[in-house]
Parts: C-alpha cells; structure tokens; sequence
C-alpha cells in the first residue's frame, strides 16, 4: 500500500515539476487543436483528446513499470542485493531532485515533434511519444518509481505501481485541462514555489530509499495502515 501512496505522489510531484507545469497550456492547446484563448472563452472543454493522451503516456510508463518488474523477477535470486542496488539508485536520484548532485544526462530533454494527423487515436499516439520525452524533471522521479518496480514480487505489482504513478500525472492534467482558467491562475502563482515541490519531493524519495536499504519500507506501511485503518480498503 505505501508503494502505491509513494507511487502516486510522484505523480503528482512529477505533473508540478518546472518541466511539465508551465507548459500543461501548450499541451493542452496542442492536444485540443484551439489556441489558449479559445479554450478560455469556450464554456465547455472536449475532454476527450486530454483523456486519451493521458492514457498515452500511461500505457508506456506502465509497459515500462513490467519490464521492470521482469528484470527485477529475472535477479530474483539476488534479491537482497537488487533491494540495496534499488535503494541506492533512489536515493542518488533524490539528491539530483533535491540539487545537492547534478547529473548531467539527467538535465536533457527529449523534444519530440509530431506530425500524426487528427483523429481518434492521435492524442494517444502525442502522449506515448512525450512519455519518452519527458526527462529532465520526471526523469529521476520516474526511476526512482521504475526501480522500485524493479523491487516487486510480480507483474502485477509493478504494473500496480505505474498505474498509481500514471493517475498521480493524469488526474491533476485532467483536471487542469477542465478548469483552465483557474489553472493559469494557479499555475502563474504556483512557479514560485516549483522549486520548494522539487526538494520536497526529493527528500520522500531520499527517506524511501534509505527504508528499502535497511529494509523498514513495508514496516512504515504496516504501520500507516494502523493509524490510517481506511487505508485498507484501496490496498
């Protein structure tokens, strides 16, 4: 359950992240075929290309969720080694989140340029190409999710995990895309504090890569499923 909560919350963490928030208009607009002031003026926003291209980049972050989870099953016989390998690899992408490390690969963006025609299947099609796009920000936080997968006892579970992490990205898109308004303003308040989200985010996956290291990840879910018994029911 905490996996899923983690998961999740790196979605949500990745959709605020200064790669992918000031240009969730552009998406939008670009997904939608109207420009910016046409969809403010418009009083009831298609929906449906926005949906579609969150099911793009999901079906390509939960394909690579099993593939990691096979690799993962694949080492099985190493598992005590692959949860340490999987802590440490967690915890240096936090620092890269946080700024106290820079890697360098890690600071490249992808820009992909699509010239599919506009049909049903398209916003599918944009969203599976920017899920391979998106690296600077989401990069590490990404990883992070994938080498946890990589952690998980079977396809299921990773593919649990993406899903989560998939939901944390869609949900906050979806809703940005209905009440567009409102997020521009939101969005223009919130750049100043992008930073602070970034180094928050950072440190829930440097804490959890330092529980997967001395294995106390599945203690602290024990433990919020105790205080937080409801908790149970979306395990």
């Amino acid at each position: 359950m905490i996996e899923l909560l983690i998961a999740f919350g790196a979605g949500l963490i990745s959709f605020l992240s200064p790669c992918v928030l000031p240009l969730i208009p552009g998406y939008i607009s670009y997904i939608s075929g109207s420009s910016i002031n046409i969809l403010i003026e418009k009083k009831n926003i298609n929906l449906i290309p926005i949906i579609l291209f969150t099911i793009g980049f999901s079906i390509i972050f939960i394909i690579f969720g099993a593939a990691s989870t096979f690799l993962g099953k694949v080492l099985l016989q190493n598992s005590n080694e692959l949860r340490i390998f999987a802590g440490i690899v967690i915890i240096i992408f936090s620092l890269h989140i946080i700024g106290i490390i820079n890697i360098k690969f890690l600071n490249y963006e992808k820009r992909i340029q699509t010239n599919i025609n506009k049909n049903l299947f398209s916003p599918i099609l944009i969203g599976m190409a920017f899920a391979f796009g998106w690296t600077p920000c989401i990069g590490p936080i990404l990883g992070s999710i994938l080498v946890l997968a990589a952690t998980e006892e079977n396809l299921i579970q990773g593919i649990s995990l993406l899903f989560s992490y998939s939901l944390g990205l869609a949900i906050p898109f979806i809703l940005s895309g209905y009440l567009i308004q409102k997020f521009l303003i939101f969005s223009k308040n919130f750049r100043k504090n992008i930073n602070l989200v970034s180094k928050i985010g950072g440190t829930i996956l440097l804490i959890t890569g330092i529980l997967i290291i001395s294995n106390h990840l599945q203690a602290l879910g024990y433990y919020l499923l105790e205080v937080f018994p409801f908790l149970q029911k979306f395990g």
